[in-house]
């Protein structure tokens, strides 16, 4: 009596189709999980336009003459405000939430490729990040008297989208190594202060000399000078100067984080 013995086919490498599947599917889940999160999505959408329409539109609304320009100025910064707080609370609060809940791994143990995670996650953010553009735009055309050019309008909302992602980058390095309790609290230390002294809430002209220095040296500080560029406001520094110490951090920080997942990646394998 004879017996064969079947040996399955090994599974080769997946398509290009399957691979682009599997972040696709990655992106959306990640954006509706948020999106259906409101402590979340009301707030990096819903506290950014508060504060532009406190600020930008009613505050503001006595000065003759100076009203639309400050109606635009905070265009810019609020706008950099608030996709700052999109990458940071999306990345910083949700990547150590979610390490604290054993989610990343699940992740890393199931078939899924790690830089899917990233990538979709990301992709959320940029999303949150466009609406958030898309809700200030449209306050300051109804009821600021924002005109801008329609080059102006795109180089203003791709400034705002792709500068959070050196942000994202620096939250993923917080929520590397921020426990889940404290995350909230050490995204807010830094958040706020962060965006106040870098001139996001109001002209960096207004400092004292010495605050002025030391806004030179925050992220923060030269994404808001990119996006007053793109609004018309000759801004301070050169343009590339911001974009280089924009890319510069953003390394840093990533460097910061790869080290946070091989420490937590020697803790699960060592």
């Amino acid at each position: 009596m004879s017996s064969s013995v079947v040996i399955a086919p090994r599974e080769g490498k997946r398509s290009f189709d399957k691979v682009v599947g599997i972040y696709w599917k990655e992106a959306k889940y990640e954006f509706l999980k948020y999106w259906r999160m409101p402590v979340y999505s009301l707030s990096v959408i819903l506290f950014p336009a508060m504060f532009y329409t406190l600020f930008g539109l009613i505050l503001n609304r006595d000065l003759s003459g100076g009203h639309k320009e400050a109606a635009t100025y905070l265009l810019a910064t609020m706008g950099c405000y608030g996709v700052i707080g999109v990458a940071l609370f999306g990345f910083g609060v949700g990547v150590a939430m979610e390490r604290g809940q054993g989610w990343l791994q699940v992740k890393r143990a199931s078939p899924m490729p790690v830089a899917a995670y990233f990538t979709g996650r990301v992709a959320m953010c940029l999303i949150f990040s466009l609406i958030v553009f898309l809700m200030l735009f449209t306050l300051g055309s109804l009821f600021g008297g924002v005109h801008l050019t329609g080059l102006q309008v795109m180089a203003l909302m791709a400034t705002l989208v792709l500068g959070s992602i050196p942000f994202c980058s620096f939250g993923l390095a917080i929520g590397y190594f921020a426990r889940p309790n404290s995350a909230p609290s050490i995204v807010n230390m830094l958040y706020l202060p962060l965006s106040f002294f870098s001139g996001l809430w109001m002209p960096i002209g207004v400092f004292p000399t010495v605050l002025q220095k030391v806004a030179v040296a925050l992220p923060p500080y030269h994404l808001g000078q990119l996006a007053l560029h793109m609004v018309g406001f000759p801004g301070r520094g050169d343009v590339h100067t911001h974009i280089n110490v924009l890319i510069g951090f953003a390394l840093i920080c990533l460097g910061a984080a790869m080290l946070g997942f091989r420490r937590d990646e020697g803790k699960l394998y060592g």
